[in-house]
């Protein structure tokens, strides 16, 4: 099942990239089909970064629930969960873009295993019409022709580190998914908690001393650690697996950062634009309301009176 929808269109997308471009190579078959997946998943990208945003916005609106219910930890659930209803904000959507890509992380390593170990059975995962390209019908006949060096100089079948030899095209690879991840990461982080947010190890030490902590302090924390922690690791996954990998994550990283920004100014566009909208002051409109209803109010006695004083000297 996993072959049939996972791998097995992973497959043929990057084979069909590679037989219908002269002159391509793997690498520039996984930076296409990369550029491609991130292009697919660029509404659920902005989904994912506006749920991001609604989340810091309500974080004033959270904290006083939790000041609220501090005692009553199931009404500050329910009254949580009723403000998330409320916005339309879900906190588990932030994470759907990531749980979406392990399949396809997966998926393609497989591919490449595939094209690196298992040549052989480039024909039984080929779709039946793509067979009649020609490229895709001499590879199929002649396996071993298959050109899995990228840009005419990194292979990509190899690992960065592997028997105690370090290959330096990919190392280099490794340390750029660490270095864009980082700024990905950065990059949806407000910028006033990056000035004001303090570390766990100073929320822990006030929790040892008996200080009761901040839930969102305690959870703008973790994710700054995060912002840290998770390049670290993958660098250390990226030099363990074949270079191929390493080029689809060093691209998606390339092309999301710029998804990203583009994302965010435009985010930044429509609150400038709702800046400049003038501010009604509800206390003020309501003094006013109750101005004009007041005068006119005096107005019409004003009348009356004047239409009764008309009405008696008619009289006498």
């Amino acid at each position: 099942m996993f072959d049939s929808l996972i791998v097995q269109p992973i497959f043929n997308l990057l084979i069909f990239i590679y037989g219908v471009i002269p002159g391509a190579d793997f690498g520039v078959a996984l930076v296409l089909f990369t550029i491609i997946v991130r292009f697919a998943m660029y509404p659920l990208l902005k989904k994912q970064l506006h749920q991001s945003r609604s989340m810091q916005r309500l974080q004033p609106e959270l904290k006083r629930i939790q000041a609220q219910h501090k005692d009553n930890p199931q009404l500050q659930g329910a009254a949580m969960m009723e403000l998330y209803k409320k916005h339309n904000v879900s906190p588990w959507r932030s994470i759907l873009i990531m749980v979406i890509q392990i399949p396809i992380f997966i998926g393609l390593f497989q591919v490449i295993q595939i094209f690196s170990l298992h040549r052989d059975e480039i024909g039984k995962f080929t779709y039946e019409f793509l067979k009649g390209i020609p490229v895709i019908h001499d590879l199929i006949k002649t396996p071993d022709s298959f050109n899995h060096i990228a840009f005419g100089f990194i292979d990509l079948t190899k690992n960065a580190y592997s028997h105690g030899q370090i290959y330096w095209p990919l190392l280099a690879l490794a340390v750029i998914g660490a270095v864009t991840q980082y700024i990905m990461a950065k990059q949806t982080m407000p910028t006033a908690a990056n000035k004001k947010r303090r570390t766990m190890r100073e929320i822990m030490s006030e929790a040892a001393d008996g200080k009761k902590h901040d839930q969102a302090e305690m959870n703008q924390a973790l994710s700054g650690n995060m912002v840290k922690i998770l390049p670290v690791m993958m660098f250390f996954i990226m030099i363990s697996l074949p270079g191929a990998l390493a080029v689809y994550y060093v691209i998606s990283n390339l092309v999301g950062m710029i998804q990203q920004r583009n994302i965010l100014k435009e985010d930044v566009i429509e609150m400038e634009e709702i800046a400049e909208e003038p501010v009604i002051n509800p206390i003020k409109a309501k003094n006013q309301q109750e101005a004009q209803r007041r005068a006119s109010e005096a107005k019409e006695a004003h009348v009356t009176k004047l239409v009764a004083k008309d009405s008696k000297r008619r009289k006498f």
